[in-house]
Parts: C-alpha cells; sequence; structure tokens
C-alpha cells in the first residue's frame, strides 16, 4: 500500500512539474494570442510615422498603434520610436506584411531572431518579428510599401502577465 501511495505521489509530482515548465511552443503561443488580441480588439491610438528620424513614440502597453505610413523613395512608409525599459526580446506584430527594420540609438540595425508573415494561431498576424532589444529609445521603420498603414502591437516575449484589465 505505502508503495502505491509513494508511486502515486511520484507521478502526480512528475506530472505536476511537467505542466508548469516552461516549454517555448507554449509560450509563442501566450505571445500571439496577445498580439492577436490587441491587434483585433486595440485599445487602439493613432500615429503617424515621420518621414526621418526617430518618429512619434509606441510602447509595448496592450496596445494598438494604427500608424498612417506616409510618402517615402519607393511608396509608402515611415519611422516610430520605441523606448525600451527592459532589455529582453520583443515581438513585434503588424497587420499587413510590410518591411520593418529596427535600429537602435546609435543607427546600428538591430537583426531580428525569427520574422514570419503569419501565426498559426491568428490569421490577423501578418507579420511577427522577434527581436533583443537593450535599453535605450529604437526606432522601426516601415517600408516602403503599397500600403497606406499599418498596425502595430509589441509585445515582451516569454511569460507575460496580463494584467491590463
Amino acid at each position: 500500500m505505502k508503495k502505491k501511495l509513494l508511486s502515486a505521489l511520484l507521478l502526480s509530482t512528475a506530472l505536476l512539474a511537467a505542466g508548469c515548465g516552461s516549454d517555448d511552443a507554449e509560450e509563442e503561443g501566450h505571445v500571439d494570442e496577445e498580439g492577436c488580441e490587441h491587434l483585433q480588439e486595440g485599445p487602439a491610438v493613432n500615429v503617424t510615422a515621420a518621414v526621418s528620424g526617430t518618429g512619434p513614440a509606441v510602447s509595448n502597453n496592450h496596445t494598438r498603434y494604427d500608424i498612417a505610413l506616409v510618402d517615402v523613395a519607393g511608396g509608402k512608409g515611415g519611422a516610430v520610436s520605441f523606448a525600451v525599459s527592459e532589455a529582453t526580446d520583443y515581438v513585434l506584430f503588424t497587420s499587413a506584411t510590410v518591411p520593418v527594420k529596427v535600429t537602435n540609438g546609435s543607427g546600428a540595425t538591430v537583426e531580428f531572431e525569427e520574422s514570419a508573415t503569419s501565426s498559426t494561431l491568428c490569421t490577423d498576424i501578418q507579420g511577427r518579428y522577434v527581436v533583443p532589444l537593450t535599453v535605450g529609445t529604437h526606432t522601426l521603420t516601415f517600408g516602403p510599401s503599397t500600403l497606406s498603414s499599418v498596425s502595430l502591437v509589441i509585445e515582451e516575449s516569454g511569460e507575460h502577465d496580463h494584467d491590463h484589465e
């Protein structure tokens, strides 16, 4: 009897530990759910991209930024700025397939760790870019594109507390 009880206890502990483990696909799915929710439901803030420079500020504050693109060489585009307070990976979600470039405060391009033009969890995600960012202000440049606007949601990658409700 004691062996069966001990076996059951060990098995349930192992299952509990496995269930609490942090799995990359699970984290990715949760981040995509967040990005999708805010792309679909907002709240939304309208901004107009700057032709050059850093542009208006955007944030990772559970907000969809509807960015009006402006005339640039080759079509429509422009820049916005993102002030990073915590060095970590961020996921940039866009509502349309549009070229995106990230530069740091020194003007150096920050390479994406991952990029995709879709998400298996949400068809509203047409751009998904994972980028490691350091503390400081970064510039997100969109275009050139034929589109006149793009929506953007920024989420921290990995574990996430949903505390905006």
